[in-house]
């Protein structure tokens, strides 16, 4: 094995082609899953520095700061990394709704056998 990021004590991620990670985002106290974004390097200094969760927007290609327009920010607890270092976990205390639809959550919609879409009610739009 040549890469040791799965055994080593020092913070090493492995980013993709376009210089991403994933980044999945839970609530630091009630452990629901929030959000899934991409963090490149600059993301994950700023948010390191800050103890504010940036990101990367593919679709704009810029560096965000999670609510800096609607004020719903995102305060980091902690941030983990998995064991060959390609995606990390934000566990965050969130100053509203995580999603840009106002729900608390993103994934507020359960995929059904025949296709539908299910509404979840445990996660109603604020």
């Amino acid at each position: 094995m040549d890469d040791q990021r799965d055994t080593t004590d020092r913070f090493l991620p492995r980013f993709d082609a376009a210089g991403l990670v994933t980044a999945i985002v839970t609530d630091a106290d009630s452990h629901v899953l929030l959000m899934v974004a991409h963090m490149n390097e600059e993301a994950i200094a700023i948010t390191r520095e800050t103890g504010q969760a940036h990101f990367w927007s593919r679709s704009r290609g810029s560096l965000w700061r999670k609510g800096e327009t609607s004020g719903n920010g995102l305060t980091m607890v902690e941030m983990r990394v998995d064991c060959d270092q390609d995606a990390l976990l934000l566990r965050v205390r969130p100053a509203g709704p995580a999603c840009h639809t106002g729900r608390r959550s993103c994934f507020y919609r359960r995929v059904e056998a025949d296709g539908r879409l299910t509404f979840l009610a445990d996660d109603a739009q604020g």
